[in-house]
């Protein structure tokens, strides 16, 4: 019995073409103006406006997954390189990391005042984590995760592209065009071994229902290796492409017209609040340059709540940058978040209900 082939499934190759072609596209145009994390913005920008035409097209986990895990061996290069200089102050890390945290649960709780939003959706809207995983963890706390995932979202597309930008108008150098090459040479037995780590993340994380430990079980493993010299990071640029590209098109394929309706009447508000929390981490940065000799690129690339993902990429493409302290900032913040933002989000819905 031969299956007749659906007009989605006729039409699906088809999204597929212009979404590449157009990520292509804007990612040859941002890397010719030397924009960090070109690679990034580019497939996220053409995910957006794929899915603002109606064009259903979805990144599987499994691809997904595999993005983030090679983003955690990314990660965990960087932080094996910072352990190896001993130079890490942690008291201004861990005083950073968490004023970003303070700062968005206060925002995200004036924000709940207001009762545009249902349960506890405002406070984990505004969480600093990884956008996905806040998404999902939301479900489990009463609030509207679609709601949740439009928040996070819209800020990780907000910051991602003033993080850019404004790395590059602070002098952030990036390599011109023809300086980068995809295909270089590669040590083969190391990338084998650091192919296994990030395809080993995702599949243990899933197993042990481990949130974000697609990423997390890479970057801590692969850190802890790199460190005491049992294994070398190799990670040629055409994989990371391939994992930017992925990242960025789940970003930007979250954004339809049907989620935007349904927050429409909050949407001035969590703008609002999303500039807000913006401002009072570039204020913390600010305070990092004056008083802890910090340059401003990397205090505002670690303060940025856009996520460790975003500013892990534009880190990696701005080679002035300490991208070691920004990583570990991130880092701290990621985990904290994961630790203790069910806590919080209970303690402030409870004060929420008590006004």
């Amino acid at each position: 019995m031969i299956r007749r082939v659906s007009l989605a499934e006729q039409i699906l190759p088809v999204r597929w073409g212009a979404l590449l072609i157009l990520s292509l596209a804007l990612a040859a145009l941002l890397t010719a103006l030397r924009l960090p994390a070109a690679l990034l913005l580019g497939p996220m920008i053409a995910g957006i406006v794929i899915t603002s035409l109606n064009g259903a097209v979805d990144i599987p986990e499994r691809a997904f997954g595999l993005a983030q895990g090679v983003l955690g061996c990314l990660i965990g290069g960087i932080l094996a390189k910072l352990l190896g200089t001993g130079s890490a102050n942690w008291g201004i890390l861990i005083a950073g990391a968490l004023s970003v945290v303070v700062f968005s649960a206060g925002l995200g709780w004036l924000l709940s005042r207001t009762d545009l939003l249902p349960g506890t959706t405002a406070l984990w809207g505004m969480s600093p984590g990884a956008a996905s995983v806040m998404t999902v963890m939301s479900e489990d706390f009463g609030a509207d995760s679609r709601i949740v995932g439009l928040m996070q979202y819209l800020r990780v597309v907000i910051v991602a592209v003033i993080a850019s930008t404004g790395a590059r108008l602070l002098g952030a150098t990036v390599p011109p065009a023809h300086a980068v090459h995809l295909f270089g040479p590669i040590q083969w037995g190391p990338f084998a071994a650091t192919l296994a780590l990030a395809i080993a993340g995702p599949l243990i994380g899933g197993r042990l229902k481990l949130r974000a430990g697609a990423m997390l079980l890479p970057m801590a493993a692969g850190a802890a290796l790199a460190h005491f010299d049992v294994m070398t990071l190799e990670l040629p640029r055409w994989l990371l492409a391939l994992a930017y590209a992925a990242i960025g098109w789940r970003v930007g394929l979250r954004f339809t017209v049907k989620l935007l309706l349904q927050a429409a009447r909050a949407l001035p508000q969590i703008l609002l609040c999303t500039f807000a929390l913006i401002a009072l981490c570039g204020g913390l940065a600010a305070l990092l340059v004056k008083f802890a000799g910090i340059d401003p690129i990397t205090a505002w690339l670690a303060t940025n709540p856009g996520g460790a993902d975003t500013a892990a990429i534009i880190a990696a493409s701005s080679p002035t940058v300490d991208a070691g302290f920004i990583m570990t900032m991130q880092t701290v913040r990621f985990v904290s978040v994961l630790l203790f933002g069910p806590l919080i989000a209970k303690i402030l819905s409870n004060r929420k209900g008590a006004a």
